[in-house]
């Protein structure tokens, strides 16, 4: 029976103890933690050396609250390491409000994360360079727990940090719009202005925007929901980019209104790009837009040149134009013509001689659109030139307007455009 059990006990290896197997408390992990002031300073060196962000900031910032924040981690590593647990929503406290901290600073989340997977790096390689021929079973264990540990950090800080930007950018959205539609409204904008950081700028061109629907809005329920809200967010960052900064604005999945920053000596100028910007536009959209702008030469000018770009871009639509960016100058006779007037009735009333020959009023329009060029009007009538003639000649008879004169061609196009606006 003696010889039985030991011939046993040689085939079955001894049990080792914890510190063999790489278990809890070995010394490895202790001697490694001793060195954890000296191990957070190289940590920030790596971080000012590999992450672009680090190396631009200010010193004291990274000799003091990113090194006390670096230490604080590698002691909450060890404790996990030690344990051979995972960390306690407690113990993930601070590495969340770290992570809010660096939101409210404005530092990229891939920077923030890059930190703690570079710090977990530089421990993982520390440990390595510490281990002892018969530690490898310790090191194993750590490697594993290194691993853990980046995982739940890096998903802890993505988590919180998401959460307080959503905050900010909800409050600083809801502050712009705010801002937008008190300058809009005319009214007293210098306290929003200073709440929000922003500075009133000197001069604006006011933009009133038209969006048709993207494809994907037609879809019922929340799809379609969702792909307004996507639409709106593209047309505010193409705004954004086309200004080189933040553009104030209200906008709707239909469209809106934006005011492009600019100053008195630039507004003409940036006035003149609308149709670079419409183009944009339509390319963040994914759908058609048009647009009419105005400059306001200081804030409290910009009801004005808001009322004005808005007249603008629903001529435009009216009379059918292209998508495209417009100003007073491209609709200035359509403009005028819906003012109130006792004069828009009289020019109505022109061309009421035509409307018992549907071809009539049509043939004048097309040969107006065709800068008076008989054969091009012909082909686009799809009619022989002598029936085009035919009509011309009806057309002065029946209104006593010439269009060959230049008296009765402004009659005649005013009449044109007023019957347009009128419908």
């Amino acid at each position: 029976m003696t010889e039985h059990k030991a011939a046993h006990n040689a085939r079955v290896p001894a049990r080792r103890s914890p510190d063999e197997t790489g278990g809890t408390d070995h010394p490895l992990y202790a001697r490694v933690e001793r060195t954890v002031p000296k191990l957070a300073r190289r940590m920030i060196d790596r971080f000012v050396e590999e992450i672009p962000l680090y190396g631009v900031l200010p010193r004291e910032q990274l000799e003091g609250e990113i090194l006390d924040i670096t230490a604080a981690n590698l002691r909450l590593f060890f404790s996990a390491l030690r344990a051979d647990r995972s960390l306690t929503d407690e113990e993930l406290g601070g590495v969340r409000t770290s992570a809010a901290r660096r939101a409210e600073e404005r530092v990229p989340l891939d920077a923030v994360l890059t930190a703690y997977h570079v710090g977990g790096r530089i421990g993982w390689e520390a440990l390595v360079a510490d281990a002892q021929p018969d530690e490898t079973a310790a090191l194993i264990a750590a490697g594993s727990r290194v691993l853990a540990y980046v995982q739940q950090v890096t998903a802890a800080v993505a988590a919180a940090y998401l959460e307080e930007q959503q905050t900010i950018y909800g409050e600083e959205r809801d502050a712009r719009r705010a801002l937008a539609s008190a300058l809009l409204a005319g009214e007293p904008a210098e306290g929003i202005a200073a709440r929000l950081g922003a500075q009133i700028a000197d001069a604006y061109v006011v933009v009133a925007i038209r969006l048709a629907a993207h494809p994907d809005e037609a879809e019922k329920g929340v799809g379609g929901a969702i792909a307004a809200r996507r639409k709106v967010r593209r047309v505010q960052a193409a705004l954004d980019a086309f200004a080189g900064e933040p553009v104030l604005s209200l906008l709707e999945p239909g469209g809106g209104a934006a005011l492009l920053p600019t100053t008195a000596d630039d507004a003409a100028a940036l006035a003149d790009r609308l149709p670079e910007l419409v183009a944009q536009l339509r390319e963040a959209s994914g759908a058609d837009a048009l647009a009419g702008g105005a400059v306001a030469h200081r804030s409290g000018d910009v009801v004005r040149a808001a009322r004005q770009a808005g007249d603008v871009v629903r001529l435009a639509r009216s009379l059918g134009k292209p998508p495209d960016g417009y100003q007073l100058r491209d609709v200035l006779l359509e403009y005028q013509l819906t003012r109130p007037s006792d004069a828009t009735e009289e020019l109505l009333r022109l061309l009421d001689p035509l409307d018992r020959n549907p071809d009539l009023p049509h043939t004048l329009e097309v040969y107006l659109a065709n800068d008076l060029d008989r054969r091009r009007t012909a082909a686009a009538l799809h009619v022989h030139p002598n029936t085009l003639d035919y009509r011309l000649r009806r057309i002065v008879e029946l209104t006593g307007l010439d269009p060959s004169t230049t008296r009765g061609l402004q009659l005649l196009g005013a009449a044109l455009a007023a019957r347009r606006l009128v419908g």
